[in-house]
């Protein structure tokens, strides 16, 4: 059955002739199993054969004798050795990551050094069917992407070739069998049995009861799989070809989508633009990232909020600003002032803004980018700053004051851009300018002989 398998996998998958694979070996049962099977057919395919083995050195001198084990056993069968020892527990310190997750990371780096010291085609590992089905199950329970629901590939991209898992079809107790017909005696890593670990809790108390129910339960969750994954990688291939009408800009780490073309999208790839968009913007997606960061994010962009802000793992920040969303790790630093005015001349602002002041000047007529009103309505100095909490002002035409704040939601500008936006107020606070916003109730009809005082953007670069 395992060579059957392993044959047939070889062909399904085009892995050729004098091909170079590197197979990782723990030692144990499935991986002495495909140790074994791919040796025995080298010569017919002519490959090319490395062993690497890993010591985690989590526990000492046992963890030692199954390098020793596996290093012995390369040598009665004539195989190119490669073995590591990592100090997993310094590499735990260091990182805070999870001592399976971590001894994960070190034993995936060893394999992509040896991969690239033989510039090996593939990575052949022993994962089977039981494995697989802890692993979709697992990733059920605790969230994933649409695409880790499938669960191992069999055959992906690493290092300078692909990993091959050729025994996702398998049971555990088949590659055990095979064990005993080649007479191998497979070392045991006493962890597997310890229920500390949530991996061994579905397989000691749930697979039990899914291959009561089927025996062959392991095919049906690789079909499985091999679904998902095609209709995955179709659903991802045309969400990329609606991108480019809804990224609007796309910079290093920051992209900005159009809201509305982003709605106008079908749900199923609005999930999967998200997923592209954060993939991107992530050197690397954090552990810290959930799904429910994805939901959360496709629940306020499909909401009637149109500005708000969601902090997410490792400081990157969603804002939304009306019909635009932007990805990015840029935190905004305001650049706080407050400029006196006591004489005419041209003040430059720290956000880009330069205001030209004039006295006693009549012949500029009120134009968007300037205000005009009299000396004798307004007190001095006049003030340039930021906006502040609670600012009113009274507005050219209407009865009454309104809020700073609601003003600039109803002109929909930019949140990002309210905090630095010019103010300009006589001494006694009074709003008479907010510069291509509002103007107030100050500039009137004027007559004459009046003094008047003109206020005027002559450079923006903000």
């Amino acid at each position: 059955m395992v060579m059957n398998q392993l044959k047939d996998f070889l062909k399904q998958y085009n892995i050729g002739a004098k091909s170079v694979i590197v197979i990782g070996v723990s030692g144990g049962p499935d991986s002495m199993a495909l140790a074994h099977s791919f040796v025995s057919i080298k010569e017919e395919y002519e490959f090319k054969i490395i062993i690497a083995h890993v010591d985690h050195m989590f526990r000492g001198q046992e963890s030692l004798d199954d390098l020793e084990y596996v290093k012995n056993w390369c040598h009665l069968n004539n195989v190119h050795f490669e073995g590591g020892r990592i100090n997993v527990n310094k590499y735990i310190e260091e990182t805070g990551l999870s001592s399976q997750q971590a001894a994960r990371d070190c034993r995936y780096h060893f394999f992509d050094e040896i991969m690239q010291k033989h510039q090996a085609d593939y990575l052949a590992l022993g994962h089977h069917g039981e494995d697989q089905i802890e692993t979709i199950l697992m990733r059920l329970v605790r969230g994933s992407s649409s695409i880790g629901y499938a669960g191992m590939r069999e055959k992906r991209p690493f290092s300078t070739g692909e990993i091959i898992r050729p025994f996702l079809e398998l049971r555990k107790h088949d590659l055990i069998s095979y064990c005993h017909e080649k007479n191998i005696i497979p070392r045991k890593d006493p962890s597997n049995e310890k229920d500390v670990y949530t991996r061994n809790r579905f397989r000691h108390h749930v697979l039990p009861f899914i291959f009561d129910e089927n025996p062959t339960a392991q095919k049906r969750f690789q079909q499985f799989s091999r679904q998902q994954l095609d209709d995955e990688l179709y659903l991802m291939e045309l969400t990329e070809g609606i991108m480019n009408t809804v990224i609007k800009n796309k910079q290093k780490q920051a992209v900005t989508i159009d809201v509305e073309q982003f709605l106008k999208v079908p749900i199923s790839l609005q999930r999967r633009c998200i997923q592209l968009i954060l993939e991107y913007v992530y050197l690397h997606i954090p552990k810290g990232l959930t799904q429910g960061h994805l939901n959360s994010i496709l629940t306020l962009l499909q909401s009637e909020k149109t500005t708000w802000e969601l902090n997410l793992p490792e400081g990157l920040l969603v804002v939304r600003s009306y019909n635009e969303c932007v990805f990015t790790f840029e935190q905004t630093n305001v650049k706080y002032y407050t400029i006196s005015v006591n004489e005419p001349g041209i003040y430059e602002l720290p956000n880009g803004f330069s205001i030209k002041v004039e006295l006693n000047n009549q012949c500029l007529e009120p134009k968007n980018d300037t205000f005009i009103c009299s000396v004798k309505d307004v007190s001095f100095p006049l003030v340039i700053r930021n906006r502040k909490n609670g600012d009113r002002m009274s507005l050219k035409g209407m009865n009454g004051s309104k809020k700073l704040k609601d003003i600039f939601i109803d002109e929909k500008m930019k949140q990002s851009l309210r905090d630095e936006w010019p103010i300009i107020t006589d001494s006694q606070n009074n709003i008479l300018w907010v510069p291509f916003v509002k103007k107030s109730a100050f500039e009137r009809n004027f007559s004459t002989d009046e003094s008047l005082i003109a206020i005027q953007v002559v450079s923006k670069s903000f």
